[in-house]
């Protein structure tokens, strides 16, 4: 894992080492001094952005990790973070003991994706089934199915400022949003579908993005741009190009307007909107 300084001449301050296979998500914690990461080599691992220490490796999962999420980060706790992987199962975890502090068994149905809401009582993955799965995490049982995409959902964000609306994206070619609060008036809560980010063959997990504010959606895609829509409307606002292989991870700075990309290509790309 890289560590970049986001103004100047974008200075490598920081490597993270010691996964042994393909890092496949990374996470800030809330507090902004630790990052959780996921990897294919079954683990999940917890560390110090300041000293680059390792606090915490999990090594609970019997397959590739795919996804980690910061548990609370509403309440702002570093310690709380969650995973999920190709052996069906979601851990929950406290960075202060070695084992997970409770289990959530998808049926042996490999998840591809978790986030957790900002109250940190509900985590949401996507999985093989195509569908998002809302987890009650007091009771480890499912309180609501989001069904809507016709292929398996390959990532997954929550709205930062509300709380109120996740995004998915998924091998149908599709980025949709959906509406999470209680009284919501569309029984499927799809509030709207975005098109114009591809997947393709190779099947990568792309992760969609909020901005702080949530008035615009972010998603990489297999041809290669970063596509930036309007929340409210769907319209397309930014089609941005560059890279030179699939786009799979994108952000948005918390404060300023820019947008981070990152790639198969091997590399990071900031965009000033």
């Amino acid at each position: 894992v890289f560590l970049w300084n986001t103004y100047g001449e974008c200075a490598n301050y920081g490597v993270l080492q010691g996964h042994k296979s393909g890092v496949l998500e990374v996470q800030w914690m809330p507090g902004g001094e630790r990052l959780v990461t996921a990897s294919a080599d079954s683990s999940v691992a917890v560390w110090d952005a300041r000293t680059g220490e390792r606090l915490r490796r999990g090594r609970k999962h019997t397959a590739a990790v795919n996804s980690c999420c910061p548990l609370s980060w509403g309440t702002g706790d570093d310690n709380l973070f969650a995973s999920a992987s190709d052996d069906g199962m979601a851990f929950l975890w406290d960075a202060r003991e070695r084992h997970p502090v409770a289990e959530i068994d998808n049926s042996s149905l490999p998840l591809t994706s978790i986030v957790a809401a900002p109250s940190g009582n509900t985590v949401y993955t996507g999985a093989l089934d195509n569908n998002i799965t809302a987890w009650d995490i007091r009771t480890l049982a499912p309180v609501n199915v989001l069904r809507g995409h016709s292929d398996t959902v390959m990532g997954l964000a929550i709205s930062p400022k509300t709380g109120n609306y996740l995004l998915s994206t998924s091998l149908d070619s599709s980025v949709r949003l959906w509406d999470l609060r209680p009284y919501c008036r569309n029984p499927s809560r799809c509030e709207r579908v975005f098109s114009g980010a591809p997947h393709g063959f190779e099947k990568n997990l792309i992760r969609p993005a909020f901005d702080s504010d949530e008035s615009t959606v972010a998603s990489g895609s297999v041809d290669r741009t970063l596509t930036i829509w309007s929340m409210r409307t769907g319209e397309i606002k930014y089609k941005l190009p560059g890279h030179k292989g699939c786009v799979t991870q994108v952000d948005f700075h918390p404060q300023e307007p820019i947008v981070l990309s990152g790639s198969v290509d091997k590399t990071v790309f900031l965009g000033e909107l």
